[in-house]
């Protein structure tokens, strides 16, 4: 997806045309959804808050700076408000874990669904700080400085922030016998 296109439909958008808007959704809706659904824990919460993250976006357009990246400036706006919301219902619910169905044999399948679910209840029992620069960096590859626009913190707290979520990680994932 190209920043340009982004650039370009958000320009669109501004001049009236709503189509414009339309499609930066279905560029990103995908993407903000996944990161939405690993911050709230459920499907609904995702849901809910990638519908609010577009309808802020929609309504805040103006202050778009198009030296940034539509999705990290789209993502940073879900991601406070799930962060937001999270902190006054002070709840954590566990994430709803799929694991795709293989051509393994059903043991092998309980196993890696097992895995997962642990994997994704080690991941939620992480702070929301810790948490959310695991899932930027690994489940949606941005860079750091991506990251940095997301959360709006400097590059090296980024960098700080994923050294210890990822130890944390590690050392739950120890505690649950997942790792040797």
């Amino acid at each position: 997806m190209s920043n340009d296109q982004d650039n370009a439909l958000v320009a669109s958008c501004l001049a009236g045309d709503r189509a414009a808007f339309d499609e930066l959704i279905s560029r990103h809706e995908g993407r903000i959804y996944n990161v939405m659904l690993r911050v709230t824990g459920n499907r609904e919460d995702a849901m809910d808050a990638t519908q609010t993250a577009f309808l802020k976006a929609y309504d805040n357009l103006d202050s778009f700076k198009p030296e940034h990246r539509f999705f990290s400036w789209i993502c940073r706006i879900g991601v406070n408000d799930a962060l937001n919301k999270l902190k006054r219902e002070r709840r954590m619910t566990p994430l709803e874990f799929d694991a795709p169905m293989t051509e393994a044999n059903p043991e092998q399948e309980y196993s890696a669904r097992e895995t997962g679910r642990q994997v994704h209840q080690a991941l939620q029992a992480l702070s929301p700080d810790y948490r959310i620069v695991i899932i930027l960096k690994h489940f949606q590859g941005l860079s750091y400085q991506e990251m940095s626009e997301v959360l709006g913190v400097e590059t090296k707290t980024i960098k700080s922030r994923l050294f210890t979520a990822r130890r944390t990680l590690r050392d739950l994932l120890l505690r649950d016998g997942l790792l040797r």
